[in-house]
């Protein structure tokens, strides 16, 4: 048995549907998947009842942007309880401020002279957690960029004239925020954001987990991050990034992670859980 633990739906900035998601990892042989929209919990109703009929395990989860000195990094909760009420209030707030930046990002754009409205970008993405994708899929759609590519290469990457920080949560509060969601906490493609010098600080706060396994992890990077995973006593997940069709293909099928991480983490995710309620029996 195999899972993909990381994967987006048109419920933040992926371009299938939660049942479509289900489908193709049904194609790819994958028994067990997480939902890790970014800032939102909101398919995963729907993704737990696609699996269900196909047979497929599902774990709740969602991709958190965090920052620790000043470095950018991602967090994704597995097992959340997508009704815990604190971490829905989060959810909200991120997705308000995802929304002010579609404002910001296409206010930027209308002063280089492209008659782009945000109205445009928000009925493409069609959630409460829009990104720079849509922005992006909307200026091909105007026709003022041939490909998605293009327009994150003219306007919207970092340094680019149409780039807006993101907000981030700071990472010690977002591994707590999970934690009391009755999630397990686990750093997103490490090999991407080149900050192994934040693990250790990580790991004192709580950190449970690498993604040591990634579409975009060579077998090196693949091998490094499983070392410090024994080093720090870390869980290993893995997850193909799937945004649908955004990346010009479908990276579903690229990672199969083995079964006994899952087992892990469910582990994981159940000592959290005891722990948060103990903790609220002697409140």
């Amino acid at each position: 048995m195999f899972a993909d633990l990381h994967l987006h739906s048109n419920f933040s900035d992926g371009t299938y549907t939660p049942e479509e998601v289900a489908m193709h990892a049904q194609r790819h042989d994958l028994r067990v998947l997480s939902l890790t929209d970014h800032d939102t919990v909101e398919g995963c109703e729907r993704m737990s009842a696609a699996c269900e009929k196909r047979g497929i395990e599902f774990v709740p989860g969602s991709e958190l942007t965090a920052e620790l000195n000043q470095n950018e990094l991602h967090l994704i909760g597995y097992f959340l309880d997508t009704e815990h009420a604190e971490l829905l209030e989060a959810m909200a707030k991120f997705q308000n401020v995802r929304q002010n930046r579609i404002h910001e990002m296409v206010a930027r754009l209308n002063k280089l002279s492209i008659p782009l409205c945000p109205e445009a970008v928000f009925e493409i993405a069609n959630c409460r957690s829009p990104g720079r994708p849509h922005v992006g899929r909307a200026l091909v759609q105007a026709g003022f960029c041939k490909t998605l590519d293009e327009a994150f290469e003219r306007f919207l990457k970092k340094h680019r004239p149409a780039w807006v920080p993101k907000f981030k949560i700071s990472a010690t509060d977002a591994i707590a925020l999970i934690h009391r969601a009755g999630g397990v906490a686990v750093m997103a493609h490490p090999g991407l954001n080149r900050s192994d010098d934040l693990i250790p600080e990580l790991a004192e706060a709580g950190l449970d987990g690498l993604e040591c396994y990634h579409t975009k992890h060579p077998p090196s990077t693949v091998e490094h991050y499983l070392e410090l995973a024994e080093q720090y006593e870390f869980l290993v997940t893995g997850g193909s990034d799937c945004h649908g069709m955004n990346k010009g293909k479908p990276l579903i099928g690229t990672i199969k992670l083995p079964y006994q991480h899952v087992r892990d983490l469910k582990q994981r995710a159940d000592e959290i859980r005891r722990k948060y309620d103990q903790v609220s029996d002697r409140a």
